[in-house]
């Protein structure tokens, strides 16, 4: 799984990368089959705002946007707002599996 981060109007120091990197490893915890992450920060004066951009096996991208007056917060929501993506197409991928087939015997 590759973790790209980048930023704008502003750089990450290594400690904001190390914590950014930590916080979007753990989704693997919660689906398996993820195949890149990419993540934007853009720095604002008063507000920073986190894209997170996961793509997932045979998935378009998943994608978690989110805004807070400081970078850990903005990156703790935006990971929450992924991380119930993930569950919520986990879990449609597992019923699909689970479900009887339509086309039973009449009776």
């Amino acid at each position: 799984m590759q973790i790209s981060i980048s930023s704008r109007n502003g750089s990450l120091s290594d400690e904001m990368s190390e914590y950014m990197r930590e916080k979007l490893a753990k989704l693997t915890k919660i689906f398996e089959r993820i195949e890149s992450i990419a993540a934007t920060v853009e720095f604002r004066p008063e507000l920073t705002k986190v894209e997170v951009l996961v793509n997932a096996e045979h998935k378009h991208d998943l994608v978690a946007r989110d805004e807070a007056a400081s970078f850990h917060g903005a990156v703790d929501l935006a990971v929450h707002k992924i991380e119930s993506q993930l569950r919520r197409y986990k879990e449609k991928i597992q019923e699909h599996r689970r479900r009887p087939p339509m086309g039973g015997v009449p009776q």
